[in-house]
């Protein structure tokens, strides 16, 4: 990471626009979210119609093997899903929080008197000793409320309804749970926060919204008769996004939240939340981010450590997926699963089903994952990394960019910083669609290019973790046969670039310094694909590429005597980064460059 986060140590609080530690620290909340453990969500075991909630997956569960062979199915996910080496792993990748989806369904009884499930709860006691022990906060997310807050699929709704809205009972249930949870945890100052509801109400709900706050001020007050401690955290509606409601503060140890997926990153995309961090004098969390591929995490969560935002990545785990940190392995037959979820197939007979139940099972575990280390590298800007260039710093004119102009009229994006900013393939009237669902690479015709004419620059930052020497590129298009772009580490020359300046980087795929990605090389005797290149082990090393998105990088033909070509330049060889944070500087010296990516990879 390349600012500092803060040390974990004893309970947290608001101090103004920052979070505190208990020593009165600043504290970067960075974390993931444990995501389909206490609350699954179909779409994390590619169930996406049919089986989309808790309710309904334990329904097929049960189905296909019969309530016993379901109960014992549900003790043993519940037991491995997250174990201690999932926590470890949080820890080693330097992340200090956690934020913990919890299904009420799953920790109480369903009648009164209101009680705990005894061995669900349990469960959340022990992932706090392991946090405790491993120096992760713990944010209690309330994702399915009594009746359902947000009426769909996430909060375990029964008829797509937020029947925590519309029924009085559930309301109280749902302030006595909070009740019960803060007299559990009131002295567990590794419990960082209270998340009292998960993204409550969509705008089709839109009736039911001047509930919001009068029901968080009210589970506020049973808080506070047990615990005068723990942070409060409050989401707006419509997805935790839209902070209309927010019209009293009516606590002083309180966080904002928001989320924020599939759309742009600049500070525009989030200036509302950092008024309403101004306006209440109180700090402000994205608590869920990703499902994106990994150069959208790069600028995201950049975007956040620039203007001070805690952060959540979501989520830590799910199944045959590429683009969060830990993948199950998809288990022989599932599609025979997936097919008679979505009633789109036969049912299995109930020993072949069992047999592929107890495969999915053997998967979860953590050791038995596809673990990607460039997921936390990108969100974390950790080296080798590829930055695209429109994801440049966010702290303003004069600090992270320099532009002639105050606004780029055609710019597709951060207009306003004056810099023009394209599509890389051609000129194009559409809007980028920030979003890449299912993919690691970046869609190649969503692309973008920074225009630096002369004497504009842009400057992007990274972390080294160890003292390492690195290549250091850029991918370039001059506009001009003289033209020239120089570079800058921490301050000082690094070097240049230019049309025929000789420095062009063709390594030759294979050579150990190009990333496999962009040679794909064979898998039972055909090509991989991208996304099975940039797999990694569960121990991290990496089966291909630093962090590529496999764009072009061989050599256009005639490219060193033609200035409008796409060329990838070395700036810099066997350059020794120390450990710790590093700013690269970009300028065009001469003439105009379009900035496609620049890159510091190992040598």
């Amino acid at each position: 990471m390349y600012k500092d986060q803060g040390r974990v140590q004893g309970f947290l609080r608001a101090n103004g626009e920052q979070i505190v530690n208990g020593d009165g620290e600043p504290l970067l909340l960075r974390g993931v979210g444990l995501g389909n453990w206490m609350l699954p969500e179909g779409y994390m075991w590619k169930f996406f119609k049919g089986a989309d909630r808790p309710r309904r997956i334990e329904k097929l569960i049960s189905d296909l093997i019969g309530e016993t062979n379901a109960e014992q199915f549900w003790k043993r996910f519940h037991d491995d899903y997250i174990t201690e080496a999932d926590i470890r792993k949080m820890a080693e990748e330097g992340l200090n929080s956690v934020r913990l989806a919890i299904n009420s369904r799953h920790i109480i009884e369903d009648d009164e008197p209101l009680r705990w499930k005894a061995d669900r709860i349990g469960r959340i006691d022990r992932l706090i000793e392991w946090c405790r022990d491993y120096q992760l906060y713990v944010i209690l997310d309330l994702h399915g409320a009594p009746g359902g807050q947000t009426g769909a699929n996430i909060d375990d709704s029964e008829q797509d309804q937020p029947g925590l809205f519309q029924s009085e009972e559930m309301r109280e249930r749902t302030i006595r749970l909070w009740r019960m949870l803060a007299e559990r945890y009131k002295d567990e100052w590794i419990v960082g926060g209270y998340d009292l509801l998960n993204e409550p109400l969509p705008e089709w709900f839109n009736r039911y919204n001047e509930q919001v706050m009068p029901l968080y001020r009210d589970i506020t007050k049973a808080i506070r008769e047990v615990d005068a401690s723990h942070m409060i955290i409050i989401e707006g509606v419509h997805w935790a996004n839209d902070w209309s409601i927010f019209t009293e503060k009516f606590d002083d140890n309180t966080m904002l939240q928001f989320h924020k997926y599939w759309s742009a990153v600049d500070t525009a995309s989030i200036q509302r939340f950092l008024d309403k961090r101004k306006e209440w004098n109180a700090p402000i969390y994205m608590g869920e981010g990703g499902e994106n591929c990994w150069n959208w995490y790069v600028g995201a969560f950049g975007l956040f450590e620039d203007h001070n935002i805690s952060w959540n990545f979501w989520p830590w785990k799910k199944l045959d997926n590429r683009n969060s940190p830990c993948s199950i392995n998809r288990p022989d037959d599932w599609d025979l699963i997936i097919a008679y979820a979505q009633g789109e197939g036969p049912k299995p007979e109930p020993e072949k089903a069992q047999a592929i139940l107890d495969q999915y099972l053997d998967n979860i575990r953590f050791d038995n994952c596809l673990y990607s280390p460039e997921v936390l590298r990108s969100a974390q800007r950790k080296l080798p990394l590829r930055i695209p260039a429109e994801y440049y710093g966010n702290q303003g004119a004069g600090i992270d960019h320099y532009a002639v102009s105050e606004v780029a009229e055609g710019s597709l994006f951060r207009q306003h910083d004056g810099l023009l900013i394209q599509f890389v393939h051609g000129e194009s009237d559409k809007k980028p669609s920030f979003s890449s669902h299912g993919h690691v690479q970046q869609i190649e015709e969503e692309k973008l290019s920074v225009r630096l004419n002369e004497g504009e620059w842009v400057r992007y930052r990274v972390y080294s973790e160890t003292d390492e020497s690195y290549s250091i590129r850029v991918h370039a298009l001059f506009q001009d046969a003289n033209g020239s772009l120089t570079v800058r580490l921490n301050g000082q020359p690094l070097g240049e670039a230019a049309p025929n300046a000789g420095n062009l980087a063709f390594p030759q795929p294979g050579d150990g310094k190009i990333p496999a990605a962009f040679s794909p090389v064979p898998s039972n005797g055909s090509k991989t694909t991208e996304d099975e290149v940039a797999s990694s082990r569960i121990d991290g090393s990496s089966l291909a590429l630093d962090d590529s998105d496999g764009g072009d990088t061989t050599a256009p033909e005639a490219a060193a005597d033609s200035p409008a070509s796409w060329i990838v330049y070395e700036i810099a060889k066997s350059q020794l980064l120390h450990t710790g944070r590093h700013e690269l500087h970009v300028e065009a010296a001469v003439g105009s460059v379009k900035l496609d990516w620049i890159e510091v990879v190992k040598c």
